[in-house]
């Protein structure tokens, strides 16, 4: 077990009250390569990755439960808009 205080990656804040709601898809390859340029520990049941390829990018959500993970992706968007939800998603504003 990872103590949280030995995490190197960070950690999704509460959702706050009014928090923005993600529309989650399964995934689908319409980026075909793309890199994870920021993920949240691996710690949680629920790991998030923030994607980057050809001047797109998306975030991923896979759940960690039963040995069998889980994978969502939101839809493709600008690299500058996935990174501002990367950063509310962060702070418990979308979710």
């Amino acid at each position: 077990m990872t103590l949280v205080g030995e995490c190197l990656s960070p950690h999704v804040a509460m959702a706050q009250r009014d928090h923005i709601r993600l529309e989650w898809r399964t995934p689908y390859r319409v980026l075909e390569r793309t890199r994870q340029v920021a993920w949240t520990c691996f710690c949680r049941a629920t790991v998030y990755e923030l994607g980057e390829g050809g001047g797109q990018a998306f975030l991923r959500r896979t759940v960690q439960l039963d040995g069998k993970p889980t994978m969502h992706e939101t839809s493709p968007c600008s690299i500058s808009e996935a990174r501002v939800i990367w950063t509310a998603l962060l702070s418990g504003r979308a979710r």
